[in-house]
């Protein structure tokens, strides 16, 4: 396979039209859980390979894996392997869950909001050599083999994104523009990925004020 086409295997939540924040001790705080069902994830994967062969749901926990040489979801595209679901249109949003990174699992992103003005993305959680970053920039280290909580709240209308890790306040940027924004959690190879990457979640929680 071309070295072009990235691999990725990534859960979907899409939302528009966010509302500012306040600040508030614990990220959850103020926020309303929305109900998550099966029906709200629909499994994107490489094309020629089944769903169990890169996606498992057991005991809670969402676990995703792709390796640096699979295909695209669909034949002839130069996107990635994803999986997408769940669709707002208005208010206030949060993205949280618990994340576990394997050790040598590198150069992918874990976690995104997708979509911006001028670029694909409004922001990117990825995982380089066992620190946590956003795109580039290191805002925890020694994530491997352990349990961490994530908390993503974006505000368009400021426009902000503060980023949580285990309940405190890690990074804080600028948005990037547009209306219509998805969280995506899972694996998606970027720079330097290794031949071999995997995600964990459990607890995912979509959360709205």
């Amino acid at each position: 396979m071309a070295s072009t086409i990235l691999s990725a295997l990534i859960i979907s939540l899409s939302l528009m039209e966010l509302m500012p924040h306040h600040a508030i001790a614990d990220p959850a705080d103020g926020f309303t859980s929305l109900s998550l069902g099966r029906s709200n994830f629909v499994i994107h994967k490489p094309y020629d390979v089944s769903e169990s062969e890169r996606y498992s749901f057991q005991n809670g926990i969402h676990k995703l894996w792709v390796y640096s040489a699979d295909k695209p979801f669909m034949s002839g595209s130069n996107t990635s392997p994803r999986t997408e679901g769940y669709d707002y249109t208005s208010g206030v949003w949060q993205f949280e869950g618990y994340a576990s990174v394997p050790s040598g699992t590198t150069g992918v992103s874990i976690m995104q909001i997708f979509g911006g003005a001028s670029a694909a993305t409004t922001m990117m959680l990825r995982v380089y050599n066992g620190a946590l970053s956003y795109y580039r920039a290191p805002i925890a280290q020694n994530i491997y083999d352990r349990w961490f909580r994530v908390n993503v709240i974006h505000d368009v209308g400021a426009p902000k994104v503060k980023v949580y890790i285990d309940g405190s306040l890690v990074h804080e940027a600028n948005g990037n523009g547009a209306s219509s924004h998805y969280f995506k959690f899972g694996v998606y190879a970027q720079d330097g990925a290794s031949d071999y990457m995997e995600s964990r979640w459990r607890g995912i929680k979509v959360l709205r004020k």
